[in-house]
């Protein structure tokens, strides 16, 4: 079966580390070709694909299927309609776009295209998240009641000359990951309250924020809170989950990341299998307190997840339109946020 020829729109942290090597090592996808502006990084680690300065010289190769708009937040939008209507398939980056009405205009066009239009939510194959999933549907802590999920990151300055110090901010970069796992997990919330803040000095971009998601249908009873920011320099627990006979606590984050910024490739022996010193704790009425094994994560599920979709037409689970109301939810926050209420959702 013919190879999924990709471009990449990008080649910054996002096309070198979440990307290209994923791209690069599945045997189903080709990396024809790699957008780069002024360095030569992609051409000297990748020099059989193609590497252009433009983005219109990436639409322009008819031989590429799929396009990855892996670009700053502000240009999801357009560089991904670009792609649509030069008839591409088309993975964007998360957040997906800045507005819902922005995402409901890119589905309807990827509709009329005939063409796939997917998120990069790939935090879906975490680790952490996915030994949650499988305690959640083992019912090892019986009915789940209270959920939280943090992103504890320690940055106290503004980075000079970095684009997500200036436009996006915390909630639409890793609010997008949480929320989306908190949704999969649970089901749509009816309501939010939220307090979005600046706390770094010289801030112009959201860097904290806590979101409370009310009365999540599927699960009625469960009360979830997500929460990051940069001023936490002593970790909280990245998952806690209690249930009516027990609870999990999960310290740490899903290596991935790290192994992919050392340079080490995804299709290494033991990828994505966390060492026990890592695993949560798990604690129930009848079984006391012990270590519980994490799944085993792997970034690459998502690329499999395309490949099947447009090879086997399998279904997507990241497809645009299930991701959307991940912004709606974002939308709603920042209201919430600013009126200090809680806000209902409405149409998701």
């Amino acid at each position: 079966m013919e190879k999924i020829k990709t471009g990449i729109a990008s080649y910054g942290l996002s096309g070198q580390v979440f990307h290209a090597p994923f791209v690069h090592t599945h045997p189903q996808f080709e990396l024809a070709a790699i957008a780069e502006r002024s360095k030569d990084l992609a051409r000297a680690r990748y020099p059989q694909a193609r590497v252009v300065r433009r983005y219109d010289e990436l639409l322009a190769m008819d031989d590429l299927e799929l396009i990855v708009v892996n670009t700053p937040d502000s240009t999801h939008y357009e560089y991904a309609r670009m792609a649509l209507e030069a008839g591409k398939h088309v993975i964007v980056e998360k957040p997906f776009t800045n507005t819902v009405a922005e995402g409901e205009r890119l589905i309807a066009l990827a509709e009329r295209q005939g063409r796939m239009l997917c998120v990069y939510q790939n935090r879906r194959w975490d680790a952490d998240y996915l030994t949650v999933k499988e305690i959640l549907e083992k019912g090892l802590v019986g009915q789940a009641v209270e959920f939280e999920s943090t992103f504890a990151r320690y940055r106290n300055c503004i980075l000079p000359g970095t684009w997500k110090e200036r436009e996006g901010g915390m909630t639409y970069s890793l609010g997008s990951h949480l929320i989306d796992q908190s949704v999969a997990l649970f089901g749509l919330p009816e309501a939010v309250f939220a307090d979005i803040a600046i706390l770094r000095r010289g801030g112009v971009v959201d860097d904290y924020f806590i979101l409370h998601l009310l009365r999540s249908s599927g699960a009625p009873e469960v009360r979830i809170t997500l929460k990051a920011g940069y001023l936490m320099c002593e970790p909280e627990p990245r998952f806690v989950l209690h249930g009516t006979e027990g609870s999990y606590v999960k310290y740490g984050v899903d290596r991935q990341e790290a192994l992919l910024k050392n340079g080490v490739v995804p299709d290494t022996p033991d990828w994505g299998v966390e060492d026990e010193t890592e695993w949560g704790w798990l604690h129930t009425a009848t079984d006391g307190r012990h270590k519980y094994p994490s799944q085993r994560g792997h970034y690459g599920e998502f690329y499999e997840s395309v490949y099947l979709h447009l090879r086997r037409g399998a279904s997507l689970p990241t497809d645009a339109r299930n991701v959307l109301p991940v912004i709606r939810i974002i939308e709603a926050a920042f209201e919430s946020s600013r009126r200090g209420t809680v806000v209902r959702l409405t149409g998701i």
